[in-house]
């Protein structure tokens, strides 16, 4: 009997006002059957020229031109934080409906259940002054960016986009669960309780898994190996082997 390890691509969304490479150091620290696959979105990175999206539907559907091919060419998971989290379950909700080859798993960190609606302020009905304040007392956006003008001319519209699709409530009459594993992964810190966090188990006819994490909401950045650990004990190479 041989043993045959199974690669999958693991693609990663990241939150708003996040670029791809956020996660390039995690390719070192996953699994080894693991290949990391960061989706550069519009407006940044290798992209930076294009124009931000125009809404939610429009990042989704150009996120799925984007890795349609591999659905058929090898077994792959999806890790979305934050927005990442909200389109990569739309993501799948549009893979589903076209019946496309399903993830093995998907993880949705630092994300209320998706059916549960934002009721704080959008960032969206901020004045220009509020919003930069808002982004500013995340702790992940560089102050310089609204210090110069050249700057906050290029991404105060793509911050904007971000957080904009990131509060979109996608109102369906009832909810569609998915028809793969998932893990949700919340800061144990962050304004997402545990009776909110438990309901992620609605959205999917299979496994459900909910870890908390120590931190608050970018726990993906100060507990990254913790989250790693998350993704290796799904994905590893001893969940995924073939024997022949």
């Amino acid at each position: 009997m041989k043993q045959v390890e199974k690669k999958i691509k693991l693609f990663c969304l990241p939150y708003a006002g996040g670029a791809s490479s956020i996660y390039n150091d995690w390719e070192t620290k996953l699994a080894k059957n693991i290949e990391l696959c960061p989706i550069s979105l519009a407006g940044r990175g290798n992209r930076f020229t294009e124009k931000p999206y125009s809404n939610l539907e429009e990042a989704v559907n150009d996120i799925f031109n984007i890795v349609k091919n591999d659905f058929f060419e090898s077994d792959y998971a999806i890790f979305g934080h934050s927005m990442g989290a909200l389109l990569a379950y739309e993501l799948i909700q549009k893979i589903q409906t076209q019946g496309k080859k399903l993830p093995l798993h998907v993880f949705f960190s630092g994300r209320k259940p998706v059916h549960i609606p934002k009721t704080e302020k959008f960032y969206r009905d901020m004045t220009a002054l509020e919003f930069q304040e808002a982004v500013l007392s995340l702790g992940v956006t560089p102050p310089e960016i609204f210090k110069n003008p050249e700057l906050k001319a290029i991404f105060s519209p793509l911050l904007l986009s971000d957080f904009t699709i990131a509060e979109t409530f996608v109102d369906r009459p009832t909810i569609v669960p998915l028809q793969c594993n998932i893990t949700a992964l919340i800061g144990q810190d962050e304004e997402i309780t545990r009776e909110e966090a438990e309901q992620w188990k609605f959205h999917t006819t299979k496994e459900c898994d909910i870890h908390y994490i120590k931190g608050g909401h970018f726990f993906l950045l100060d507990q990254q190996q913790a989250v790693i650990e998350n993704i290796n004990d799904s994905l590893g190479v001893e969940k995924h082997v073939i024997k022949y």
